[in-house]
């Protein structure tokens, strides 16, 4: 099935939404192929270990968008290709981790949106150490499961899914 591109633009949901309309203070690169991308929140909370994220990624994500609390890390990897080229397959719409990835060559081309803080070819633990589906707060915001994040070049924003 192709991906379809999402037709919105982040400084346009700010105009519409307001505050409620929640903007990520954090600057991520992009380093998937979709430079756009949108979805509920999942969520993983972990510091130099990605056994959870390779975990969650590897069953079905239904359009969903993972969140990664790496607690902004760049000392190792939470995602590289192996583990990005899974979320692809198992139909997630992006990553957003607040730490680091690897294979950036590989994952420009992966269909896929991928923001993080930057790159370091250095593994992570695997052992498991975390949290799945809880909240996790960074760039002034704090990212519910089930909250919608859109993503694009200007930035990263989320629409409570809470009143």
């Amino acid at each position: 099935m192709a991906a379809v591109t999402p037709s919105f633009s982040t400084a346009d949901l700010v105009d519409e939404h307001g505050d409620r309309l929640q903007v990520c203070d954090t600057q991520f690169r992009q380093f998937g192929a979709h430079r756009a991308f949108t979805g509920p929140v999942r969520t993983v909370s972990c510091y130099h270990d990605n056994g959870l994220v390779k975990e969650l990624l590897n069953t079905p994500g239904e359009g969903a968008v993972l969140v990664v609390d790496g607690r902004g890390s760049l000392h190792s990897a939470l995602t590289g290709d192996l583990i990005a080229k899974a979320a692809v397959d198992n139909g997630w719409a992006g990553l957003v981790i607040n730490g680091a990835v690897r294979d950036s060559a590989v994952l420009a081309g992966l269909p896929i949106g991928i923001k993080a803080l930057g790159t370091n070819p250095r593994k992570s633990s695997k052992a498991g150490a975390g949290a799945v589906d809880v909240p996790v707060g960074f760039g002034g915001i704090t990212f519910h499961p089930g909250d919608v994040l859109y993503s694009d070049d200007d930035g990263v924003v989320l629409l409570p899914s809470r009143p």
